[in-house]
């Protein structure tokens, strides 16, 4: 069978040069510098700062999100990266998270994220993150910053005698892990979950299969078992796996196992992206809330979780317990005022299912709008 006009399609297929004409630069060659800047236009970014200094072998960068709602805030991170452009990555992709976390719970705050390349050696630490608490003094309270994995308050201790824009200081009572706050935080939202979804006033005899028993899983773990919920673990980390064993009498299984646990609840607290179309298919529960960031492999995973009667807990909504802490602190110097804040993360929450259910748009979706609406 002859096509009309057929000859210059395949002719046009066969030559790669003549699909030169679809791009508007045909010589340039785009760089990993232009992907980055992309990516920071796609977030919807704010600021980006960088900071070299060669005396105290300093290399930071601060992406600040958004400031509508007031100065951002994230915490520092230090850490080992391959290349630079991995580094700058990670500080955009957290800063933006930041921004969803605090306008979804109503923080006076936009979102931001420090990350410190991590030299091989640190000759003079105090140097080094005086030097960082410089770098933030100069952005005039555009950005406060706070504990992150690598971190603690005693490094936060060194930043504050160069900048008063700085949190989890010693001083304001904050613990470098904020594991247990995180929790309490998916622990309310897994309540209303069950309350929303199943009915039911209580977790006692609720079956949760938890993925990743590392620091927030662990005190999720322990939190439910409080609360005589049914337990099934999963991690790689054996010895992380063991101590929840030993301490809760947990079930545990093989980390591939856990999508087909027949349960009521599924906590991913590990890795993200663990949420796809093979895993949502697996799944034998009703209900997805866990700690994990970025849980969904793609956005529209969501509707499908939604099609198939599975309620999910929008994930930067309920692991906010950390970021919802520091902040209160660092604003009002009030445990009682953060704890209460957290806590409230079960009404949020029951909210968005109420309108997903109403609706019929996916809990992802509601709260991604919300988020988006508050930032401006």
């Amino acid at each position: 069978m002859k096509t009309k006009g057929a000859g210059p399609m395949v002719k046009t297929i066969n030559n790669p040069s003549a699909h030169v004409h679809r791009f508007a630069h045909p010589n340039v060659h785009y760089t990993v510098a232009d992907s980055l800047m992309r990516y920071a236009e796609f977030l919807g970014y704010g600021d980006l700062h960088i900071k070299i200094d060669e005396k105290t072998g300093l290399k930071a960068i601060v992406a600040v999100h958004n400031l509508n709602r007031g100065p951002a805030i994230g915490g520092c991170r230090l850490a080992t990266y391959q290349t630079i452009d991995k580094a700058m990555e990670d500080a955009l992709r957290l800063g933006y998270m930041m921004s969803y976390k605090a306008a979804i719970n109503n923080l006076p705050h936009g979102g931001g994220k420090a990350v410190l390349i991590k030299p091989r050696v640190i000759k003079d630490r105090d140097a080094y993150f005086e030097k960082f608490g410089e770098f933030v003094n100069e952005l005039g309270g555009r950005y406060i910053t706070a504990v992150d994995s690598g971190t603690s308050p005693l490094e936060m201790d060194i930043i504050a005698r160069r900048t008063p824009y700085v949190t989890c200081t010693t001083k304001s009572g904050i613990d470098s892990d904020p594991s247990p706050l995180t929790a309490l935080g998916v622990r309310r939202a897994l309540e209303a979950a069950v309350k929303f979804k199943l009915g039911r006033d209580s977790l006692e005899g609720v079956h949760v299969a938890i993925q990743g028993a590392g620091h927030v899983g662990y005190h999720l773990a322990k939190g439910l078992k409080a609360l005589g919920a049914k337990l099934t673990v999963a991690d790689v980390n054996l010895k992380a796996l063991q101590r929840c064993i030993e301490e809760f009498e947990v079930n545990v299984c093989h980390p591939d196992e856990i999508y087909d646990i027949e349960a009521d609840v599924f906590a991913p607290c590990a890795l993200g992206a663990v949420l796809n179309r093979d895993t949502i298919k697996r799944l034998k529960t009703k209900i997805v809330a866990g700690a994990a960031n970025n849980q969904l492999a793609h956005h529209h995973y969501g509707t499908i979780l939604l099609e198939r009667g599975i309620l999910y807990a929008p994930d930067f909504l309920i692991n906010a317990g950390g970021l919802i802490h520091v902040a209160v602190i660092y604003d009002h110097g009030d445990m009682n005022r953060s704890l209460e804040q957290i806590n409230n993360i079960y009404h949020t929450v029951y909210d968005i299912f109420e309108r997903s259910a109403h609706e019929h748009i996916a809990t992802n979706d509601i709260a991604e709008k919300i988020a988006k609406d508050r930032l401006g």
